[in-house]
C-alpha cells in the first residue's frame, strides 16, 4: 500500500474526538475478566461481549478503530453479519493484535520478550483480506532491581520495528507499542528514565528498517509513578514529564500517539489524558494525542452487563459515557 494510503489511514485512527477502543484481551485475559463478574467464558460468552460493545449506538462518534484478537475478527453478531462489518458501518476502522504475547527473555531474568514475528507475514496478508487495515504489537519493558536492561529494551524494540516493516508491506498501519509498566513502586523519574530509554531505541529501530513514520500509530504508556508508589505524582506532573519526553523523542512525522491506559483506574487515565491535552492545545504540539484504552473503557460496562441480555442497553450506555468522557478529556476540556 501507498505511503499516502497508510498515513490516511493513521490520521484516522488518531482522528479529533476520537479514540481506540483495544478489544484484543487473549482467551486468557478474557476469561479473566468475565470470571469477575461470573460468566463462564466460552466463545459465544465472548462473542456476546464484543457484540454488545461494537454494537452500542453512535460508538463511531468516540471510537475510531478498534483492536481485535484472532477469534473476534472471525465472528459475526446475532443476524449473521460479520464484526469487522459491523464496525465498518458505524465509521469504525478494524485491527487486529497479531503478537504471541510475551515470554521469558533467555538471559535476562525477570524480563520479557514479544514473540510471534515466525510467519507474520502470511498472517498479516490474512489479515488485510479480512478487513483488517491496522495491527498491533506491544513490547513490555518492567521497571526494578536492575531494570530495564539494555538488553531487554534493544531486542523487544528490534521486534517492533521488523513487526512494523512487515505491517506497511502488507498494507496494515501499524501500531508501535513500546509499555513500561507501571507496577511496582518506582517513582515518576524511574518512569521517565525508562520510556527516555525506550522511545530512543525504537525510534533507532524503526529507522534502521526503514519503516514510514507517516504510517504509524504510537501506543505508549504515560510518564506514571509505580501504582504501589506511596507518593504518586498528580495529573499536572505526569502530563509535563510525558510531553516533555516525547518532545524529546517523537518525531514530528508521526501522525498521532494513543496513548495506552496501562492499569490506571477510570478516572485516572481520563485526567491524565486531559492534563496532557491541556498542554497540548496550550503548546501547539506536532501529533494528536489519544487514547487506546482497553479495560478503561471496558470495566465499567462489563460490571453493569453481568452477562444477562437484560443488561445489554444499560451497559452500553455505561460504555458510551466512558467513551463520552475520554473523548472530552482527549480535547483536553473535561471537568
Amino acid at each position: 500500500m501507498a505511503s499516502a494510503e497508510l498515513n490516511s489511514i493513521a490520521r484516522a485512527m488518531v482522528a479529533r474526538k476520537k479514540g481506540i477502543l483495544a478489544a484484543d484481551e487473549s482467551t486468557g485475559t478474557m476469561t479473566s475478566r468475565l470470571d469477575s463478574i461470573g460468566v463462564e467464558s466460552t466463545v459465544e460468552t465472548r462473542r456476546q461481549w464484543r457484540q454488545l460493545l461494537f454494537t452500542t449506538p453512535d460508538i463511531g462518534d468516540y471510537i475510531s478503530g478498534v483492536i481485535m484478537y484472532d477469534e473476534t475478527i472471525r465472528q459475526s453478531d446475532d443476524s449473521g453479519v460479520g464484526l469487522v462489518d459491523v464496525l465498518a458501518a458505524s465509521n469504525v476502522l478494524t485491527g487486529i493484535k497479531v503478537d504471541n504475547s510475551t515470554h521469558d527473555l533467555a538471559g535476562a531474568p525477570g524480563e520479557n520478550i514479544t514473540e510471534g514475528l515466525d510467519g507474520l507475514r502470511p498472517r498479516l496478508a490474512e489479515y488485510f483480506l479480512m478487513g483488517a487495515r491496522f495491527a498491533k504489537w506491544r513490547a513490555l519493558i518492567k521497571i526494578g532491581e536492575g531494570r530495564p536492561s539494555d538488553y531487554a529494551i534493544r531486542t523487544n524494540m528490534h521486534a517492533l520495528g521488523r513487526y512494523a516493516a512487515l505491517c506497511q508491506e502488507q498494507g496494515l498501519v501499524p501500531i508501535v507499542e513500546p509499555e513500561v509498566l507501571m507496577d511496582g513502586i518506582h517513582s515518576i523519574d524511574d518512569c521517565r528514565s525508562a520510556t527516555d530509554r525506550s522511545l530512543s531505541a525504537v525510534f533507532e529501530e524503526l529507522d534502521a528498517q526503514n519503516v514510514d513514520l507517516a504510517g504509524i500509530v504510537l501506543k505508549p504508556n504515560m510518564v506514571l509513578s509505580g501504582s504501589g508508589a506511596s507518593d504518586r505524582a498528580p495529573a499536572e506532573e505526569v502530563a509535563r514529564q510525558t510531553v516533555d519526553c516525547f518532545l524529546e523523542h517523537v518525531p514530528a512525522s508521526v501522525p498521532g500517539i494513543a496513548f495506552l491506559s496501562g492499569g490506571q483506574g477510570n478516572e485516572e487515565s481520563v485526567v491524565n489524558l486531559d492534563a496532557i491535552n491541556k498542554i497540548a492545545n496550550r503548546e501547539d504540539l506536532p501529533w494528536e494525542l489519544t487514547y487506546s484504552y482497553g479495560r478503561g473503557l471496558q470495566a465499567a460496562p462489563l460490571a453493569a452487563w453481568k452477562g444477562e441480555v437484560a443488561n445489554v442497553a444499560a451497559a452500553q450506555a455505561v460504555f458510551q459515557q466512558r467513551g463520552r468522557d475520554s473523548s472530552v478529556a482527549r480535547e483536553g476540556v473535561y471537568s
